[in-house]
């Protein structure tokens, strides 16, 4: 579940920022390079992203035999949630390197070259991990989707000076967690990490910045979702593979991109950015990749 990580790590960053946020004056980015901000930033960056790489290969892959460097292909263990993963975390962790750069007065540009690149860095650092480890391997089809994560902020920064495109996240509960709790997660903090089956990767599109009409709120966004269902295990060599009734799901819904709300006071915008990562609740249409449809009143 090597996206987990950098879900795991956006949430604590975002943490510490707002935890820092003691008055709406702090929040302001600054309108000049501010020195001690950005020097913040970046060993605050350092420190983190070096303490969880650290933690990770004494904790996680000292458990598994180490190799020399290999590689897998992985590309169809989870009909592709995992990798939805991978793009959704590169997306976050890069948005968070930039904003937090744009806090501190740097210019556009290199927010773009060293904040934007924070999530591809980190997750190859991590994929590398994997590739001297004797029960994974480096996934090129993992490195694939980080580079289309980060690829989706760039491209918006460079082709419109704006994300009128989010990548977003929803999760609800399943009955496979409970089937296979330790490898889909024993309660609702674990599962919401690991149970590839309550995972719901979003599109979140930006209306207006489309049609350029006053008649819809600048806020209101058109989600397009993907999901997957019926899943035990990833590995085709389980024999639990071959008993799954795997099936993809795609969804229709709206969305409310939460940055784009007005208001003068940078905590509620901190606020508003730092949950912008979780899609918020409509009624939704799905369709089932056998064709079936299914009316949700309010998916989560």
């Amino acid at each position: 579940m090597k996206q987990s990580i950098g879900l795991i790590i956006f949430f604590l960053a975002s943490g510490i920022l707002f935890s820092q946020s003691k008055s709406n004056q702090f929040l302001k980015p600054s309108d000049s390079l501010n020195t001690k901000r950005r020097n913040a930033v970046v060993i605050s960056e350092s420190v983190l992203a070096s303490a969880t790489l650290i933690g990770l290969n004494q904790l996680w892959y000292a458990d598994y035999p180490r190799s020399s460097f290999k590689t897998i292909n992985d590309s169809g263990e989870w009909l592709q949630m995992d990798k939805m993963g991978h793009m959704f975390s590169s997306y976050q962790l890069g948005r968070l390197g930039a904003n937090t750069l744009n806090w501190s007065g740097v210019s556009k540009k290199d927010q773009i070259i060293y904040g934007s690149t924070l999530g591809l860095g980190f997750l190859t650092a991590v994929e590398v991990l994997d590739g001297f480890s004797e029960e994974w391997g480096f996934s090129w089809t993992d490195m694939a989707a980080n580079t289309a994560g980060t690829g989706l902020y760039v491209g918006q920064e460079l082709l419109w000076k704006e994300q009128r495109m989010v990548l977003k996240y929803s999760f609800h509960r399943t009955k496979y967690a409970q089937q296979r709790p330790n490898k889909l997660g024993d309660g609702w903090p674990e599962e919401f990490l690991k149970d590839y089956n309550g995972q719901t990767y979003w599109l979140s599109v930006n209306i207006n910045s489309f049609l350029k009409t006053e008649k819809i709120p600048n806020w209101l966004n058109l989600a397009f979702g993907y999901g997957a269902e019926g899943m035990l295990t990833g590995d085709n060599n389980d024999s639990l593979f071959l008993n799954q009734n795997r099936r993809r799901q795609f969804y229709l819904s709206l969305d409310i991109d939460l940055t784009r709300i007005k208001t003068n006071s940078h905590v509620l915008k901190t606020i508003f950015d730092v949950f912008n990562v979780i899609k918020v609740p409509f009624p939704t249409f799905q369709i089932n990749d056998n064709g079936r449809v299914k009316w949700h009143y309010i998916y989560y």
